[in-house]
């Protein structure tokens, strides 16, 4: 299996969502970057589930860190942060082992791994392994802020029938108030309501989250297979349930002329270069431009949800209907939001320390 992200640092992820912890082990850090354990706190909570709109497992998710830090501060070794796993319901997924759940990763993963791979909670498939990426993202901010006045903030575009415009012009300030939004848009109450009537449905419901990074420099990323655009896509594809990244206008380009796709350039009261415009999302060929990077991720609905549905059983050789117990989230967008900017974070850490801009 393949756990490992990154070429200049080396992210590493491990457990299972059941099993006795999960964690990460990041490697290739800049000595002195000062962790700040009440900001690391704040976003591993933006991830945690809580209230009526989430799942009702319980975690702390306070990460030990074992190695790489050093009062405060990174050493050069590898960072190893462990989080404990300590609310567990193993017994739901019992009668799991042969059917398989419609549009999880079951059975190609019972076929890859000759049925060894851990079902329960979805084991290392499951969404509870983008915790330990929200603390490496955290530790990469910490570093990039050291480089540059780095701002990420995200704000859902659509979920179910509720749709936002996109972002046009991004401020520091803009993505600064989002971060503390627990439904990061314009009508949170009218999204609180789509997702309820969902899990009243035992049903589920997806959406797309606009992420923007603003401060990021002109220069990150090299032509072709290591464009800023792929190595960004390789990690936010890497998070459970994403299906999609479009950059910039993204489809929007396809009903656009190029009079009106291109982002003229100027130069600001500062003398530095910009663009009016920033259809492109801050990228230009796989190259940053300096202006806000800026994607879109396509998110499926939950895959578990209480509904009767019908599947194989691989024991049996027959189809059957099925019922999945246990404790999901009726929409995981809202949880989502953190682990993709934590991701873009880490994406572009690592660009940045490549050193080939």
């Amino acid at each position: 299996m393949s756990n490992t992200y990154g070429q200049s640092i080396r992210l590493s992820i491990f457990g299972e969502s059941h099993g006795k912890a999960i964690g990460m082990v990041l490697d290739g850090v800049e000595p002195g970057v000062s962790i700040d354990m009440d900001q690391l706190e704040f976003q591993m909570k933006r991830r945690a589930p809580g209230g009526a709109l989430a799942t009702s497992r319980k975690e702390a998710d306070q990460v030990e860190f074992v190695s790489g830090i050093l009062n405060g501060k990174t050493c050069a070794s590898p960072i190893c942060g462990i989080i404990a796993n300590t609310n567990t319901h193993s017994q739901d997924y019992a009668n799991l082992a042969a059917w398989m759940r419609p549009s999880h990763a079951d059975y190609p993963a019972y076929m890859k791994y000759h049925g060894f791979n851990d079902i329960r909670g979805g084991g290392h498939f499951s969404g509870r392994l983008t915790t330990p990426l929200v603390a490496a993202g955290e530790i990469c901010n910490r570093a990039l802020c050291n480089h540059m006045p780095l701002q990420a903030g995200s704000h859902i575009v659509k979920l179910g029938e509720y749709e936002e415009p996109l972002w046009s012009d991004i401020l520091p300030d803009v993505l600064a108030s989002h971060e503390k939004l627990a439904i990061p848009c314009q009508d949170p109450d009218r999204v609180a309501s789509i997702i309820e009537k969902a899990r009243m449905d035992m049903d589920s419901v997806g959406g797309i989250v606009e992420t923007a990074l603003w401060g990021v420099p002109v220069g990150l990323g090299d032509p072709f297979f290591d464009s800023m655009e792929s190595r960004l896509s390789h990690i936010l594809f890497s998070v459970p349930a994403v299906k999609g990244v479009m950059f910039g206008a993204g489809d929007g380009f396809a009903s656009m002329k190029g009079s009106e796709a291109n982002d003229p350039y100027y130069f600001d009261n500062e003398a530095l270069v910009k663009t009016r415009t920033n259809h492109n999302g801050g990228i230009l060929g796989g190259i940053t431009t300096g202006m806000p990077i800026v994607f879109r991720t396509i998110i499926k609905p939950t895959a578990s949800i209480g509904k009767k549905q019908m599947s194989v059983n691989l024991q049996t050789g027959q189809e059957e209907e099925g019922q999945i117990k246990g404790r999901h989230d009726p929409c995981i967008v809202l949880r989502a939001v953190p682990v993709l900017e934590a991701a873009a974070k880490i994406a572009v850490y690592d660009a940045f320390r490549e050193g080939k801009f």
